[in-house]
């Protein structure tokens, strides 16, 4: 987790799916216009997860500016992500800690998952600067 998320006092997913593909504007639009929420509360992380639900996005005002947060879980990755305003408002610390891990936030069981194909294809060409190849 990034130094700066230590402002993060609040987590409010956005239920149901969201088109994830722009940068700020779209999900601070969705935020206002959708959810009648004050984008510029200072600490409060809003969460959008996209289509294919192996993707989330966050928003946070900082004072200052937006952070913008991003998690791509690879190839057998979904995330078990609230699609009705019923499910879910808010996220606990814990809870929002396991969504970064890759995990369900409600239970939170380890599950396999496979690297990538762009991640498999680089570390068997060795050129990839991050992957260890034995």
């Amino acid at each position: 987790m990034p130094e700066e998320a230590a402002d993060i006092r609040r987590v409010a997913p956005a239920c149901g799916t969201a088109d994830i593909r722009k940068g700020i504007n779209g999900p601070a639009m969705i935020i206002g216009d959708k959810y009648k929420q004050n984008l510029f509360e200072k600490g409060t992380l809003f969460l959008f997860c996209g289509q294919r639900s192996d993707r989330i996005k966050g928003v946070l005002w900082q004072g200052t500016g937006f952070l913008l947060l991003y998690k791509r879980l690879e190839e057998d990755g979904r995330l078990s992500w609230p699609r009705t305003t019923q499910e879910t408002a808010e996220l606990t610390e814990e809870q929002f800690h396991y969504l970064m891990l890759g995990l369900n936030p409600l239970d939170p069981k380890v599950r396999d998952v496979k690297p990538g194909k762009f991640i498999n294809d680089c570390a068997k060409q060795r050129n990839f600067p991050f992957v260890f190849c034995l």
